[in-house]
This record gives structure tokens, C-alpha cells and sequence, in this order.
């Protein structure tokens, strides 16, 4: 079977390759930019944007199956109209697109932060209604709900059988461009100053592509799986992380409007003066909420079984220290 993968130079995208390789499949990839490793892999690589047709058509042609992973990552609200256009506009081109070269399936990466976000400490599954309310001042979770909504209803307009994965936090090694393992690599670097209230769900990057693969053999089409690991508050996160990393983590708490009004000073005199802040109002936001993951459709449909999630923060740490130095 010939598979494309859009996004196929993220990190999920190089994962899903290297295992739709593993089985014999096929594979072209389309992104922006070349990959060395999709290179090792034999995957026919193509240049191309999701929100272009034409290039679109051309990567799909002769392929029976489409992943869609292409997306932004950011947590900047003046990414939003970006990543609007990336997330919605591009799945829209490629759903046409896949359906007009002929190909039946596509399987769809969103996030569980659709739905699977709280302010209370609670664990959410495929039932939970979209969290329009809860993200509603967080453009990227705000694009990820219009883009299952938009990929669900033209995959039926179009008869296309899409299936829509939404991992967690995605960690593990191969995060090239850090946009998903930024906070561990913060926290490596001391700049992870406060024990957030909230709580996190993470998932390897390597159990959710190979989730996401079995999702276009047997996944039902119209349905969502989200994809997760353990349900932890950020105070045992960043404890397991510190006997991971062996280094000390933060131990002070502070009141959460206070925490917010700080991250806002702090964010806009670095932006005023070119710089990337290291802790923004949306992050400090987001840490206050629980993002509780329950993945037992996924386990008993698709065989998801993460993996000890120990191994996923070693993983990580290990992967951050040889790419970045020793500093950390």
C-alpha cells in the first residue's frame, strides 16, 4: 500500500514513517522541509505546504491511504490566524485532495486537548463534549477543535473513512524542533521556577505513531481515540522528573493570579525587546487546568499499551543532553 504523510518531518510525522515502513508500505512524505531521517528510511520525500492544492494533488496521487499530521505548534496568540489556516483551511485541501486522487482512508492527528481538559481534576474520554470554553483563549487547542469538526464532516460529504487520533503531551526522543518537549528541556535548564497546580497526561511519541498506524488498518471511521499515558499533577510530574534527571526541581507555590499577572510582565518585556520569553501567560494558564486522559477505547480497538512512563521521561532527558550539550 503507497501511504503519504503530511508533516512528515514532525515528530510525530517520522515516527508514523518508520513504522508504515516497518510493515512494507510505501511512503512519501510531504513538509516543508528535507529530513535525514525519513531520508534512511527510503521514504519518497515531496516539497510541498498543506494549503496549496496543487501540491497537495500532486503528493497524493496514487496514494490509497493519507496520515494528516501536518500542524503548528504555539502557544503565541499571534500564531492564531496561522495556525487556523494550517489546521482547518489545510485539512480541507487535503481531504479534497485525497479524495480526488482516489485514496479511501485518512487518519487525522489532533490532540486530546480538544476535549480532554478541565479545570477540575477529572479524567476525560471519547464522550467528553469539545472544551470550546476552556480553550477558548488558547488558539491553538481553538484551531485542533475546528479541525476535527471540519475533518469529520467532509470526510462523510466526501466518503472518505476518517479516523481522528488525539495524543497528549507527546515526549520521548526525535523532537527536532522542540515543540513538544520544550518544558522538559526548561526544567533541564532550571527555568521552571513554580510547581504549577494543575495536572498533565504525556504519551511516547513512539506508542502513539504506532497507534496511530493501526488506527488506518482498524480504526472505525468517524470515530476519535485519544492516545495517553499516566494522569499526573504537576507535582509528581516534576518529581518523577527530578529522580529521571537527578536534579533538583522547583519546590515554590505560588497563587495563581499572582503566577498569571508575573508571566505577563515577563512575557511582554522580552517580546519588546526581540527575545523569546522563558515562561508565557497561555503556559501558566494551561498549567493551572488537569489534562486527564482516559484511553481505554484506544486499548481495547487499536491495542494502544503505552509504555512505563519512566522509560518515556529517561527517553527524553537522554535525547535533550546529547542533542542540546551538557549544560543540561
Amino acid at each position: 500500500m503507497r501511504v503519504l504523510i503530511t508533516g512528515s518531518t514532525g515528530f510525530l510525522g517520522e515516527h508514523v514513517a518508520r513504522s508504515a515502513v516497518s510493515r512494507g508500505w510505501q511512503v512519501r512524505g510531504l513538509a516543508r522541509t528535507p529530513s535525514p531521517v525519513l531520508r534512511d528510511l527510503g521514504v519518497e520525500e515531496q516539497r510541498g505546504d498543506v494549503t496549496c492544492a496543487e501540491e497537495v494533488a500532486a503528493a497524493a496521487a496514487g496514494c490509497q491511504a493519507v496520515f494528516h499530521l501536518a500542524g503548528l505548534v504555539s502557544r503565541d496568540p499571534d500564531d492564531g490566524q496561522r495556525m487556523m489556516r494550517v489546521h482547518v483551511d489545510g485539512t480541507r485541501t487535503v481531504l479534497r485532495e485525497a479524495a480526488r486522487a482516489g485514496a479511501r482512508r485518512v487518519v487525522v492527528a489532533s490532540s486530546s486537548g480538544t476535549v480532554a481538559v478541565s479545570r477540575l481534576e477529572q479524567v476525560h474520554d471519547e464522550s467528553a463534549s469539545y472544551a470550546t470554553e476552556v480553550v477558548g483563549g488558547w488558539p491553538y487547542y481553538c484551531s485542533k477543535i475546528y479541525q476535527e469538526k471540519v475533518a469529520l464532516e467532509l470526510g462523510r460529504e466526501l466518503g472518505l473513512d476518517v479516523i481522528v487520533v488525539s495524543p497528549s503531551l507527546l515526549l520521548g526522543p526525535g523532537d527536532r524542533r522542540r515543540s513538544s518537549i520544550q518544558d522538559v528541556e526548561r526544567f533541564l535548564r532550571g527555568q521552571v521556577p513554580i510547581v504549577p497546580p494543575g495536572g498533565i497526561n504525556f504519551v511516547d511519541v513512539r506508542d502513539a505513531a504506532e497507534a496511530t498506524v493501526v488506527a488506518m488498518e482498524r480504526g472505525r471511521a468517524g470515530e476519535r481515540y485519544l492516545l495517553g499515558g499516566p494522569n499526573w499533577t504537576f507535582r509528581e510530574f516534576f518529581g518523577r522528573l527530578e529522580r529521571v534527571a537527578k536534579q533538583g526541581g522547583p519546590r515554590l507555590r505560588v497563587p495563581p493570579r499572582l503566577a498569571r499577572a508575573g508571566a505577563s510582565l515577563l512575557e511582554r518585556a522580552y517580546r519588546a525587546a526581540g527575545k523569546e520569553p522563558p515562561v508565557d501567560r497561555i503556559s501558566v494558564e494551561m498549567s493551572e487546568h488537569f489534562w486527564y486522559v482516559d484511553s481505554s477505547k484506544a486499548e481495547s480497538e487499536l491495542g494502544f499499551e503505552p509504555r512505563d512512563p519512566h522509560l518515556t521521561l529517561a527517553d527524553t532527558v537522554k535525547y535533550l543532553r546529547q542533542g542540546v550539550g551538557r549544560d543540561l
